[in-house]
């Protein structure tokens, strides 16, 4: 039987994944990021904690603005700061 991490630290190790394949966070990658967290039908503080300092991350790259958009209906719609 293997031990599966909290999702939150989940989450931050494929985030490191994201991060290290080109450096920038697009919708897809945000989106598998958003399907870890909400395995368990909500987000706890943890894991908003984790996917805004994804999210403050990936806003230091060059985002297009459809990605920002998506950013910011995700920040609203979960209460991710």
């Amino acid at each position: 039987m293997s031990i599966k991490p909290k999702s939150h630290i989940e989450i931050a190790i494929e985030s490191t994944k994201v991060f290290l394949n080109d450096g920038n966070l697009d919708i897809a990658e945000l989106n598998f990021l958003l399907g870890l967290a909400m395995r368990d039908n909500g987000i706890d503080e943890d894991e908003k904690r984790v996917l805004a300092n994804i999210i403050r991350r990936a806003q230091t790259t060059p985002l297009d603005a459809t990605t920002t958009a998506h950013i910011e209906r995700i920040k609203a719609e979960y209460g991710i700061e």
